[in-house]
């Protein structure tokens, strides 16, 4: 039984290694040292907003509007660069706005006790819609690639390495500490596993929700800002469907959807998987088209191994 357990919680790892593998097989050149920083470099943008979304789905939640907040907050900063605000000052705001918008949310849950699937959903539909109302539709670009600072923020390098893998690093071991060796994390997961036991148990439910929330908008704001500063431009259409990548690289990496379970190690390598399996399809040559089908039944297979779990331990 324990080398069995031992053997489950390295299945998610087994299987990056085992897909790096078969990719590498079918095309050498993906195991590349240029193309491994490359991959580092796309598993980024889904990484942190895997982040954040790993302590939603801990108490059993959903965020939805992760990809709208990412293009929001990242167009609202395009535009105060743009306005000649200092760079360093838009940075933050980025990361302020990402956190309020992640906040309503949280309101909205914890007090408007509404289920987070239907609040996510309406405002991702009411955060893309405020992007596209301040963009015109138009990416913003003026002045976004002026800035050595901005600049550096997706594509500088440090040590050799990816100034982004680098911060990508530095925030896991932070939300790491915050979530397995805080007393804020045990409350996290006593939300997630019985919310009612939590509550009697003394735990501030409303006041955890709306953090975790707010933490969810500043991975995305972090994303946003990564993403803009790669391309020099904030796109309103940026970050759609990037929620589905967070959920899937949670769900691989062995958080329960129902809450209560789950390692933010866990969630890293899920993201990897990710990370590598759009770039191995990219790199053995399959249809794009094609793409979205296999992520789709990742997703899929990765969400009945969910259940199937689930019912074992019933």
């Amino acid at each position: 039984m324990a080398v069995f357990k031992k053997f489950s919680s390295l299945t998610t790892l087994i299987a990056l290694i085992a897909l790096m593998l078969v990719i590498t097989l079918i095309n050498p050149s993906f195991m590349t040292a240029s193309n491994m920083l490359n991959l580092l470099l796309q598993v980024t943008a889904n990484g942190f907003i895997a982040f954040g979304m790993t302590f939603v789905i801990l108490t059993g939640g959903i965020d939805l509007s992760v990809g709208a907040i990412l293009a929001l907050s990242s167009a609202l900063t395009a535009g105060f660069i743009t306005g000649g605000m200092p760079v360093w000052l838009a940075i933050i705001l980025a990361l302020a706005i990402g956190g309020l918008l992640g906040m309503v949310n949280g309101l909205f849950v914890a007090y408007g006790k509404l289920a987070p699937f239907i609040v996510t959903l309406a405002t991702m539909t009411m955060y893309r819609g405020f992007t596209l109302v301040f963009t015109n539709g138009n990416p913003i670009t003026k002045g976004l690639g002026d800035s050595f600072l901005f600049q550096y923020l997706g594509q500088g390098y440090l040590f050799g390495l990816p100034f982004p893998v680098i911060l990508m690093v530095i925030v896991f071991i932070i939300l790491y500490v915050v979530l397995h060796k805080m007393a804020f994390g045990k409350s996290v997961y006593a939300i997630g596993g019985n919310e009612k036991a939590a509550y009697i148990s003394g735990v501030k439910i409303n006041k955890v929700k709306i953090i975790i929330y707010a933490i969810s908008g500043v991975m995305a704001s972090i994303s946003g800002l990564i993403v803009t500063s790669r391309l020099s431009s904030a796109q309103p259409t940026a970050g759609a469907s990037y929620e589905m990548d967070a959920i899937a690289a949670v769900v691989l990496g062995g958080t329960s959807l129902a809450g209560g379970k789950g390692r933010l190690v866990g969630t890293l390598i899920g993201a990897l998987i990710i990370g590598a399996l759009n770039n191995g399809l990219v790199t053995i040559g399959v249809n794009a088209f094609w793409q979205q089908v296999v992520k789709g039944a990742v997703i899929l297979v990765a969400v009945l191994l969910d259940r199937f779990k689930s019912r074992n331990k019933m």
